[in-house]
């Protein structure tokens, strides 16, 4: 989250080939036809030119921790994804391929092996081998590493070498979902040696990092600035980067981004919000370009008691929140509407995106405003309550519109709803820790779904074990149904049942989907070459990035 994400953020990009450029496509990245009419574009126009360097914004603020392990949102993902590489790839429209990995191959059902590229180097020289891997898996499991991607490690029984550039994962029962994690933080390899010596420090301003990507960490000054430097000696020859210095600054407030974008201080930066995007639309200095994502925007209850774990008031706010006014309004049409909290970028290229697709259509529609119909839900509801207190990040202009919308609506079915800010630190430690969720009833959720597989995120809302279970939601078909898609290695069969439990758990959860944003970046127009679409959260983008020939390089 801000959102479970993987195994601790809920965590999407359009259907291009990885070296295309600037190619569009004007339909859906979330299973309705989009309201806006501005095309998806998957990547930039190709960079030519090489930059001396580049200032770069994380508007959700500065990252707590570099490690791969603890990485579980949007601003250290944005820096990792440039650091550490994962074994395998993600790719702009949401596939995947080899990585770190050359190859990967299932020998036994329960049985994966991995052979590694055996050139790839990290940045002090050392050689990447399958100690490096084992040890960057594994050290995930202990508890003291906190890792936010420890459900990865579900149904594995060992992780072993093979050889120096070759790794075994058995398994107790299989599981498919597996290799799909290998595209994102838990994936991401570290130097075994430089784990060990940097001990708990591993990704903080002082201990560093150790990693083999296209950019190395040359700088850390806390609460300004992360600076990263090229480079040189990468592996992968035809991704070598065009820019040598990359600095992230930490400007959260949106008029003062917005103001340094237009003045030139910061050249880029992707989540870019509505009243930027505004501002920015007819800019002289740069482009605003809209892309496919895996972004979803939902409501959740916080816990067993709250009047939201009544699934009928949830199915009560669904008829009178205005879908279309918060599209229209809140996002100027960059969004789509939503029948579940899953986006359909997850599945819609892979190979079962048929399968899918069949499943998603079957859904019921997301329903139109009916006070009515919504005031007898209410009085089914068996809470007594009809006060609910809901979270949102202070400052978030979207998602107080959003819920503003939503606080309209409730006071016409007798719900009194009562819009808490809270700071971004309390905002972002609510997921994980149950002592800051008191006194809340729900908090609006602006998560994506991080791997190209909707079961990884329906799994932490609804597995009775899962961290972001806050609700104590039990259906044992759901559950069933969901852990036979994770086994099944037949990608058709696996989306069939995935496709009976989500037309199963929207009906009974209590989650409330309200959109898919697109995603929203900002290029200066000396720069160029970046994707566009979300799936840069776990891509090497910084390394497409390039000049344009305009300005100063």
């Amino acid at each position: 989250m801000p959102a479970p994400r993987r195994s601790a953020a809920l965590v999407l990009a359009t259907a291009v080939a990885l070296t295309a450029a600037a190619c569009t496509s004007s339909s859906t990245s979330s299973g309705s036809a989009a309201t806006n009419p501005a095309a998806l574009t998957a990547f930039t126009p190709t960079a030519r030119g090489q930059l001396a360097q580049v200032t770069w914004n994380l508007p959700t603020g500065e990252p707590l921790s570099l490690d791969p392990a603890k990485a579980g949102d949007y601003s250290p993902s944005t820096v990792l994804s440039n650091l550490c590489e994962p074994l395998l790839r993600l790719k702009a429209d949401y596939t995947y391929g080899p990585g770190l990995a050359a190859s990967w191959k299932w020998t036994t059902p329960t049985t994966l092996v991995l052979d590694l590229r055996d050139d790839v180097r990290f940045w002090d020289g050392t050689a990447m081998t399958s100690a490096d891997v084992v040890a960057s898996l594994t050290r995930q499991l202990d508890p003291a590493t906190r890792s936010v991607n420890v459900d990865a490690l579900r149904y594995v029984s060992a992780i072993t070498a093979g050889g120096p550039h070759q790794v075994t994962v058995a398994f107790k029962k299989p599981d498919q979902l597996f290799v799909k994690t290998l595209t994102n933080g838990f994936g991401q390899v570290s130097e075994a040696a430089y784990l060990k010596a940097a001990g708990a420090g591993y990704g903080t301003a002082k201990g560093g990092l150790m990693c083999t990507g296209p950019f190395k960490l040359a700088s850390w000054q806390a609460g300004e600035s992360i600076t990263l430097t090229r480079n040189t000696a990468y592996w992968d020859r035809t991704l070598q980067p065009k820019v040598e210095n990359l600095t992230f600054r930490f400007i959260t407030d949106g008029s003062t981004l917005t103001s340094a974008l237009l003045s030139g201080q910061i050249d880029g930066s992707y989540e870019i919000n509505t009243a930027t995007a505004r501002a920015l639309a007819h800019s002289s200095v740069g482009h605003l370009y809209q892309g496919d994502s895996a972004q979803t925007v939902f409501l959740t209850p916080t816990a067993p008691t709250s009047p939201l774990a009544d699934v009928h008031l949830v199915q009560a706010l669904q008829l009178v929140l205005d879908r279309d006014a918060v599209i229209r309004n809140v996002y100027d049409g960059a969004a789509q509407e939503l029948k579940t909290f899953i986006p359909s970028l997850v599945w819609q290229h892979g190979p079962a995106a048929s399968t899918y697709a069949q499943g998603y259509a079957a859904l019921p529609a997301a329903p139109g405003v009916d006070v009515t119909k919504a005031k007898a839900l209410v009085a089914q509801a068996t809470t007594k309550s009809r006060s609910i207190t809901v979270a949102m990040a202070a400052g978030d202009q979207q998602s107080l519109q959003t819920l503003t919308f939503l606080q309209a609506g409730a006071r016409q079915i007798g719900l009194d709803v009562t819009i808490k800010q809270l700071q971004p630190t309390q905002m972002s430690g609510l997921f994980y820790d149950p002592s800051l969720r008191q006194g809340l009833d729900a908090t609006i959720v602006q998560g994506y779904v991080e791997m190209p597989d909707p079961g990884s995120y329906v799994e932490q809302m609804t597995d009775p074990g899962s961290l972001f279970n806050w609700v104590q939601y039990r259906n044992a078909s759901v559950s069933a149904l969901l852990a036979r898609a994770r086994s099944d290695a037949d990608p058709a069969r696996s989306a069939a049942e995935y496709n009976q439990a989500q037309a199963l758990f929207t009906k009974d959860l209590p989650i409330l989907p309200i959109a898919a944003p697109d995603e929203r970046l900002f290029l200066n127009d000396r720069l160029s070459g970046a994707p566009a679409s979300f799936a840069y959260i776990n891509m090497p983008w910084a390394a497409y990035l390039g000049g344009t020939g305009k300005g100063n390089g």
